[in-house]
């Protein structure tokens, strides 16, 4: 499992042509979670002009759904889920909330503004890579310990949960893919001398710069 994502839920505002464009991004896990959440900015901004809408959920992005809320059919929900789609976005619901200030932006207008309040609000907030990494528990002894650090800066990696008793008892986790190649190279490393275990999966996040 591998999926793009925004850091946090949030929101962010900015005024075009007098209309007040309010933007809100949660993350989501399914299509009832989205739903919910649209219906609750809904309600919060019951006097709003229009609260247009986009989600994308899955680890494949399999669910994607838009509403534009009365604005002109294709000027709201579909350039917001274009955004969230440009940077490879899923388990996401943003809504633009939108307080008409009496001038019309035109369709091209409307895009622009729909499309760049979640650009706006993704900046913001964040992207991070969420990530399966493989845990590897290492058995050895004290005089490996000694070289293991070498190792571990060859490779990138941070030990985790070490022990010292009679042997040195230590962790590691790795990109799930990379997990063969690692244990292989830490065979090699300790002459084939060394006891390693598989343990379980866990999921990290990793921030993404957005250039």
């Amino acid at each position: 499992m591998e999926f793009r994502t925004i850091i946090e839920d949030g929101q962010v505002q900015e005024e075009i042509k007098k209309s007040r464009f309010i933007c809100h991004a949660k993350r989501v896990y399914s299509e009832e979670e989205a739903r919910d959440f649209i219906t609750a900015i809904k309600k919060e901004h019951y006097k709003a002009t229009h609260n247009c809408s986009a989600f994308i959920i899955g680890e494949r992005s399999e669910i994607k759904r838009t509403s534009d809320d009365g604005e002109p059919s294709g000027t709201a929900g579909v350039p917001m889920l274009g955004v969230l789609e440009n940077h490879n976005l899923t388990n996401v619901c943003v809504v633009v909330t939108r307080y008409f200030g009496g001038i019309k932006l035109g369709a091209g207008g409307l895009i622009r503004a729909y499309a760049g309040s979640v650009a706006l609000a993704v900046k913001e907030i964040g992207i991070i890579e969420i990530k399966e990494q493989a845990g590897i528990a290492i058995q050895m002894s004290y005089a490996q310990y000694q070289e293991y650090s070498n190792f571990l800066k060859e490779h990138e990696l941070m030990e985790l949960d070490t022990n010292f008793t009679d042997q040195v008892d230590t962790m590691i986790y790795v990109d799930k893919e990379e997990k063969e190649t690692i244990k292989a190279a830490l065979v090699e490393f300790f002459n084939g001398k060394v006891t390693l275990t598989d343990q379980g999966l866990r999921e990290i996040e990793v921030p993404v710069n957005l250039v």
